[in-house]
């Protein structure tokens, strides 16, 4: 019953917990948000392997975590390939913007990928691109300051940034030379697709990776006889939330972006950790 760890840069790492909680009720889970020494998407590769590294190793050392959810786009990109050389026992599933379903799911052949700087700038992302050069034409929007926004509640800034992001990303349609497929290649994104929508048309796609992701951490703890069917008492994991920042700032985006209420029994503890 030891947790599955969680952690991103700051609070959008929430929309994948959620895909997770719903995919593996009875998994104990913990996330880490690192707010201090957010945003991630806005920094270099250096600074971000090495904030991931400290984080991994405090939820090795203070929770004894049997799995790890980068729940971050740009970690990803950067670290996922020293955190799995470092930790070669303990099962890591990353995020990668999913441009293959997207793909998959387009009729016009014409993708719009709304990312951080950081990930679109990343080798690991050019990758995944060229991957799919010819089969359909992609449109790289880099969406400056909508994480700081959504991390700091700022429904205007999110508002505006939405706007301008979505006119960039267009224009949208079912027509030859529109885009009809959205990759939300951030965490925070999902967060905040309801404003998202406002500028698009009902029929336009957006694709992310909570549930997929989610369903990837079931596999790899299966396959590691790790999985957790059921507790003893039948009732649901529980959810320790932390943050190397404001932990009254967790708290809140917990409660408006997953409906949950401080204190309950699936949320035991919550703290300020210095990682």
């Amino acid at each position: 019953m030891n947790p599955v760890g969680v952690f991103d840069s700051g609070v959008g790492g929430l929309s994948v917990l959620a895909a997770l909680r719903a995919e593996l009720p009875h998994e104990n889970f913990v996330y880490f948000a690192d707010t201090a020494y957010a945003p991630y998407g806005e920094r270099g590769d250096a600074y971000v392997i090495e904030r991931s590294r400290a984080v991994v190793e405090h939820l090795l050392r203070a929770h004894g975590i049997k799995a790890l959810v980068v729940a971050c786009n740009t970690a990803t990109t950067a670290a996922i390939h020293l955190l799995r050389a470092e930790h070669p026992n303990l099962p890591i599933v990353g995020l990668e913007p999913g441009l293959k379903p997207a793909v998959a799911a387009s009729r016009t052949g014409r993708v719009a990928v709304m990312a951080t700087r950081g990930t679109l700038a990343s080798a690991k992302y050019a990758a995944l691109r060229a991957s799919f050069a010819g089969s359909a034409d992609v449109r790289q929007v880099p969406c400056d300051g909508l994480v700081k926004a959504i991390e700091g509640f700022d429904a205007a800034g999110i508002s505006a940034l939405c706007e301008r992001y979505m006119n960039e990303a267009g224009p949208f349609g079912n027509g030859p030379d529109d885009v009809d497929t959205v990759v939300l290649g951030c965490t925070h994104y999902p967060l905040v697709k309801d404003e998202l929508r406002r500028h698009a048309p009902a029929s336009l796609r957006f694709i992310d990776t909570g549930v997929p992701v989610a369903q990837q951490t079931r596999r790899l703890l299966a396959s590691a006889g790790q999985l957790a069917e059921q507790l003893a008492e039948g009732g649901p994991g529980n959810l320790t939330l932390e943050s190397s920042g404001h932990v009254t700032v967790l708290e809140a985006a917990a409660r408006r972006w997953l409906g949950l209420t401080m204190p309950t029994p699936a949320i035991p503890a919550t703290a300020t950790t210095a990682v």
